[in-house]
C-alpha cells in the first residue's frame, strides 16, 4: 500500500518502519502493560522519495531527524494503538509536506514616514524622562 505525500509523490508502506512500544507517563496498570505508543522510522537516504525531497528533509534542521538521515516520530498521546498510528502517520505526511512548500523571499521595504516619526516621539520622550533624573539633589 502507498502512501500519497503529494498528487505526484508516494512512498511504500513498506519504507516505513514501525515500532509500537509502552507508552511513558501516568495510566496506572494498563499503560504498563500493553505497548500503545508508536515510533515511526523511516530512512530519507535509502527512501524512493525524490532527490528534492531528500535533500530539503536532510537540511532541515528538526528535531526528529537524526544526524544519520532518519526521520523518528514517536506518538502516545491516546490509549488506543491505532489512534496513535494514525496520529504519527499524520505527523510524517505533514512533515514530508513541509519540505515541499517553497518560502516566498522576503522583500525589504523602508520604515514608513509616520513610523519613524513615532519612534524618534518615543525617544524624545524617554531623553526628557531621563534628562530629569540628570538634576543635583538639594539640600
Amino acid at each position: 500500500m502507498a502512501i500519497t505525500i503529494s498528487g505526484s509523490v508516494s512512498i511504500d508502506d513498506s519504507e516505513l518502519e514501525w515500532q509500537f512500544i509502552r507508552a511513558s507517563g501516568a495510566g496506572g496498570q494498563h499503560v504498563n502493560k500493553v505497548a500503545t505508543a508508536v515510533q515511526i522510522i523511516f530512512d530519507i537516504t535509502a527512501s524512493s522519495l525524490p532527490d528534492f525531497y531528500k535533500q530539503r528533509l536532510l537540511n532541515r534542521s528538526d528535531h526528529r531527524i537524526t544526524k544519520s538521515g532518519k526521520v523518528i516520530i514517536k506518538c502516545q498521546q491516546s490509549r488506543s494503538q491505532e489512534m496513535n498510528r494514525e496520529l504519527a502517520l499524520a505527523q510524517f505526511i505533514e512533515l514530508v509536506q513541509s519540505v515541499a512548500k517553497v518560502q516566498k523571499k522576503r522583500i525589504a521595504t523602508k520604515p514608513t514616514y509616520g513610523s519613524k516619526q513615532r519612534r524618534l516621539e518615543g525617544k524624545k520622550q524617554r531623553s526628557k524622562t531621563k534628562a530629569l533624573r540628570q538634576g543635583k539633589p538639594e539640600h
